[in-house]
């Protein structure tokens, strides 16, 4: 009857993974698939949970990183994320100190803010966005830009 009850966490582990195609529930799955391979050779109750336990640890933990890297290799970035590492050309002076600065990036204008306070950007300035903070672009001058 034991083995039963793996076949059911299988399945259930599975159908939850397909739903919501996100590599949490999978790691589980093969370690209930261990723990019923070990039912059915006739391991006790002690062995299987073992077995489920361990294995779907090692599963998570040394396979996971690996997938996930693979999985969102070919993920495209969009929205705000797809702004980071991108170059802006400033278009209104950025002085943190004043609270003023605006980029142009793809066509639209942004707030902007430098990353570093003392960091003063003039107009016509190559930059780089580093990361996003609300609707501010936090940038900082790209190396060897002097402005135009």
């Amino acid at each position: 009857m034991t083995a039963v009850y793996w076949l059911i966490a299988i399945i259930v582990l599975l159908v939850i993974e397909a739903m919501t195609l996100g590599l949490t529930t999978i790691w589980f799955a093969g370690g209930a698939l261990a723990a019923f391979i070990a039912c059915v050779a006739g391991a006790g109750l002690e062995l299987q949970m073992i077995l489920f336990i361990a294995v779907s640890l090692v599963l998570l933990i040394f396979t996971r990183p690996l997938a996930k890297k693979y999985l969102d290799k070919g993920r495209e970035k969009t929205n705000v994320e797809g702004l980071i590492g991108r170059e802006a050309r400033v278009t209104v002076r950025i002085d943190n100190r004043a609270g003023t600065g605006e980029v142009l990036l793809g066509g639209q204008e942004w707030s902007a803010r430098a990353q570093e306070d003392r960091e003063i950007l003039e107009p016509g300035q190559m930059v780089l966005v580093e990361q996003v903070r609300g609707v501010k672009l936090i940038v900082r001058g790209c190396k060897g830009e002097s402005g135009v």
